[in-house]
């Protein structure tokens, strides 16, 4: 080992992340769980209470799921058409959908057929919720009426005809059981008192209305539609708090944490957005499979699910805390016997040995000890080392260049083997902390393999992407140069005109220079 140096591995900081709080607490979810249904996942529900089961709308069927459970523990199908939404009652107990047909049905969770049926509806039905007072039921439908319903005689009470579109959306009022909100295409959003007949309030969102929200307090609402997400302050009358607008694509559900801090929008561009309802800012996001159309989160957020239109159901559940066992306590050395002697000062005639602590080298910089450049090269391109430490691997690869042998350590190789190294250079190529070292691998690779090109379909398919990637960094660099060079120039011309001086005579007659103030 003597005379061997070590490779220093260099850190390469992540620009741009942030570990706060917010990522710590979202990020404590177990792998997804991934249900298969018939059809686009319409609508989520959880029941308020305990064991917190969730109602999943889906095709013609509703069905409903434990909390822990991949499997549906009851189903509800009696539907005419396709089922488009299902909200539990306050206690748990009665669960109200509504359907294509019209129809809207109420349902026992203890039983099977429905409970009561409301007809009153000439299309399909998109919204139901329940009232305050766990008595009457408010649907809103695509025949542009909002209409509510009196449980126990199965009757019609209001119906208002106030909007001009497809009524998608709505939510009760939990406080007031008079109140209740409903959004439409018609690009409003309308609350509507059971005891007038037309409705207290109207704002303009600006886009068709996918998804309302009302705050637990009432005095907040929250409207999606498009790719904005609009806070009204019900109290000042509808006035407009803060719109955002931070997807990309259509924002079609909305959700709010147990404890009312955080609001959560899911969108077609895959997204769910988590934002602080203090300062509206985006603190953490989820990335799905597919486009996202329902969202749900339990009691405590101790269940996060997510309904996509492909007809998966990703169920997140939160980290339990591993206790400790508590095992037999076994005895051991008091604590002066490890500080023993630790502070002992050395005598005159006392001759002091230094026992210097043994390193041990890695098995890659065993390798590069003995030469083994392919072999040292191979073990950082496993991929347990390639995802968890691509740092190591990039350093190695830098250390190998310098010393001019990398061109030998990346030729001769098989399929399988070239496959680790392009699958690396594609996933970490575009990242600004490798892209320098990186670059330089790549373009000894195109030089090195360019020639067989043709043998393997695979291979072929990962150097084009590879050789496309380079070039397109490449351009990056070049723009971004360019820039650079533009603003040194603007820069320069700043500084010459705040110095600018000409040469003056004073009144001896010497010349003096005069600065002149741009």
């Amino acid at each position: 080992m003597a005379g061997y140096k070590p490779v220093a591995i260099q850190t390469y900081p992540i620009l741009g992340e942030k570990i706060t709080q917010d990522t710590l607490y979202w990020n404590n979810y177990k792998t997804p769980v991934q249900i298969k249904e018939f059809g686009a996942v319409s609508k989520v529900d959880f029941s308020p209470q305990p064991p917190y089961n969730y109602a999943v709308t889906a095709s013609s069927r509703i069905h409903i799921y434990g909390r822990y459970s991949q499997e549906p523990i009851k189903t509800f199908s009696r539907f005419k058409d396709t089922a488009y939404c299902a909200t539990f009652r306050q206690d748990g107990r009665l669960l109200v959908a509504g359907s294509e047909d019209g129809g809207v049905q109420l349902f026992d969770i203890s039983g099977r057929a429905p409970l009561r049926q409301f007809e009153g509806h000439t299309k399909a039905v998109h919204t139901v919720d329940f009232t305050a007072d766990k008595y009457h039921v408010v649907s809103g439908a695509d025949d542009y009426t909002v209409k509510l319903w009196d449980i126990p005689n199965s009757k019609e009470i209001l119906t208002f005809k106030e909007h001009s579109d497809y009524v998608r959306c709505g939510c009760a009022s939990k406080l007031n059981p008079d109140l209740f909100i409903t959004g439409s295409y018609d690009h409003t959003v309308k609350m509507f008192d059971a005891r007038t007949s037309e409705s207290v309030l109207s704002v303009e969102h600006g886009q068709p209305v996918e998804s309302v929200l009302l705050f637990p307090s009432g005095g907040l609402l929250v409207s999606a539609g498009g790719r904005y997400v609009k806070v009204w302050d019900m109290l000042k009358g509808g006035q407009l708090l803060v719109s955002l607008k931070n997807h990309h694509k259509t924002v079609t559900c909305l959700c709010l944490s147990s404890s009312g801090q955080r609001l959560l929008s899911g969108s077609l561009d895959r997204k769910v957005k988590v934002y602080s309802t203090t300062s509206y800012k985006v603190v953490h996001s989820f990335d799905y499979a597919a486009s996202i159309l329902s969202l749900a989160l339990a009691h405590e957020d101790e269940t996060i699910v997510v309904g996509m239109t492909n007809g998966i159901l990703s169920v997140k559940h939160r980290k339990s805390e591993a206790k400790k066992e508590s095992l037999p306590r076994r005895r051991r050395p008091a604590y002066r016997t490890f500080i023993k002697g630790k502070n002992y000062m050395k005598q005159r005639d006392d001759i002091l040995i230094n026992r210097p602590a043994k390193k041990h080298l890695e098995l890659y910089d065993r390798d590069l000890k003995h030469f083994r450049i392919s072999k040292a090269l191979d073990r950082v391109l496993d991929p347990t080392c390639t995802i968890k430490t691509p740092e190591i691997t990039v350093s190695i690869i830098k250390e190998l260049n310098r010393r001019g042998v990398l061109a030998n350590a990346l030729a001769g190789r098989d399929e399988k083997e070239i496959s680790h190294v392009l699958n690396f250079l594609i996933r970490n190529l575009s990242q600004p902390r490798f892209a320098p070292v990186l670059i330089n691998a790549a373009e000894i690779i195109i030089d090195i393999y360019l020639p067989v090109i043709g043998q393997s379909p695979v291979v072929d398919k990962k150097f084009l992407l590879l050789q496309g990637l380079v070039e397109k960094e490449i351009d990056y660099q070049r723009e971004l140069l360019e820039t650079l060079g533009m603003m040194d120039m603007l820069f320069a011309t700043m500084r010459r005109k705040e110095g600018t001086s000409v040469l003056g005579h004073t009144s001896d007659g010497f010349p003096e220079n005069k600065k002149i103030e741009s």
